[in-house]
């Protein structure tokens, strides 16, 4: 069931679908000494800190056409943050209306968040190993949206605002809603994968495994980025300092620690 702005199903009564989309991203580091950790951390908590959280959620909610209602943030002792935003559904005024649009969405330049049912959330998870030098960062987005705005088209602008190494991300469309025979629609656009909304140049960098069950409307992807530059993960030092079995070691640990995360198990011990 494709349908174009044209040929849209007239409604009896509101469109009370529920869509729901999270992001999951996580940053993967190697950190030698307790102090690198500690250094590692604090650079975390400010470039992830309350206020640019904020900034992103309300740029999402402009990019999908919500009205920002209120706006709770938190950063957290020792590390962390959490931002809420309650929405409302629109479409707001002016705003891009492209939900049944299978293509990955727009990159806005500014913020202009007219942020009445709905929710974006943010919560941030710093995290280390506690022997084996391995420091992780998870960033996770919840936008839970109702009527015909589609979180789906923020999905592009969210992979842009964080620098990952790994996503997880799964979209949802929950209860039903009528046409003006009763009949009952389950899904109100049609998707064939989340990918369908992310970048070609955005794909070409990851390893991407789809789970999707479409008799039940729910849909999987999770991504591994492909090039791996040690460099890439060391905090305050380069690979030139480290010996051949130094960075053969490390590399084999952050490969390891990546690949748990992707594929959900513990797969090393």
């Amino acid at each position: 069931m494709k349908l174009t702005k044209e040929q849209r199903i007239t409604l009896h009564g509101f469109n009370n679908l529920t869509k729901s989309l999270s992001f999951n991203m996580y940053d993967i580091c190697y950190t030698r000494t307790a102090s690198e950790r500690k250094a590692y951390l604090a650079y975390i908590d400010e470039q992830y800190n309350a206020d640019r959280l904020t900034n992103i959620l309300k740029a999402v909610a402009d990019i999908i056409g919500a009205h920002v209602l209120n706006i709770a943030k938190q950063d957290y002792d020792p590390q962390g943050a959490s931002v809420t935003l309650l929405v409302s559904e629109g479409p707001v005024a002016g705003a891009p209306n492209e939900s049944f649009d299978e293509s990955p969405g727009p990159l806005p330049e500014t913020v202009l968040a007219h942020l009445d049912k709905s929710h974006i959330t943010v919560h941030t998870y710093p995290e280390y190993h506690p022997d084996e030098g391995i420091s992780t960062f998870r960033a996770d987005i919840d936008v839970s949206t109702c009527g015909e705005i589609s979180p789906l088209k923020a999905l592009n602008y969210m992979i842009h605002s964080f620098d990952t190494d790994i996503m997880t991300m799964d979209y949802r469309v929950r209860g039903f809603t009528r046409d003006i025979n009763g009949h009952k629609l389950f899904i109100d656009h049609e998707i064939s994968s989340i990918q369908s909304y992310i970048p070609d140049h955005v794909i070409g960098q990851y390893d991407m495994i789809d789970v999707n069950v479409y008799q039940e409307n729910i849909f999987h992807t999770k991504c591994k980025l492909k090039k791996f530059e040690l460099n890439d993960y060391l905090f305050g030092y380069t690979k030139d300092t480290l010996s051949e079995r130094e960075q053969a070691e490390i590399t084999a640990s952050l490969k390891a620690e990546m690949d748990e995360i992707f594929y959900g198990k513990n797969m090393y011990d």
